[in-house]
């Protein structure tokens, strides 16, 4: 079992800020923890505008505070976000944000992210492998003895 606060996160290489201060994630669940996806609370800038692309990644994300739109840049298509909005870049789609007011979202990604990732230039986080946990490793050690 895993138990975790953003409290606790909060100052931590879990704690991510964007380098132009338009987003902050606290990455709850990251690859190393070994259950398949990441999870994060993502809060973004009101006014800000963001261009994202997970060329490598699915992510779902939840907004749960704030207003703004979301954009598929593929399409031109856009859609209000508010809370209880949910949306599934399924397709790796090319997406911006732009937040009206301050916007915080969970979100899962898959693969997972390990936390070290950083968005290029064109919004996109490498995939990286991801290291198998200590306790993963005792557990196929042990088999491999049996």
């Amino acid at each position: 079992m895993i138990v975790r606060t953003t409290a606790k996160i909060t100052g931590t290489d879990r704690d991510v800020a964007d380098p132009k201060g338009n987003w902050v994630s606290k990455r709850i669940v990251l690859g190393g923890d070994g259950v398949g996806f990441s999870f994060h609370e993502t809060t973004i800038k009101a006014g800000s505008v963001n261009e994202f692309h997970y060329a490598n990644h699915i992510e779902a994300v939840w907004l749960v505070e704030g207003e703004g739109t979301l954009t598929d840049r593929e399409t031109g298509e856009e859609y209000p976000l508010a809370p209880g909005t949910m949306y599934l870049l399924n397709g790796h789609e090319r997406h911006t944000v732009v937040a009206t007011t301050q916007l915080r979202m969970l979100c899962v990604f898959n693969p997972p992210v390990v936390g070290t990732e950083v968005h290029d230039e064109n919004g996109v986080y490498p995939l990286v492998a991801v290291p198998v946990p200590e306790a993963a490793l005792g557990k196929h050690r042990a088999e491999a003895q049996s």
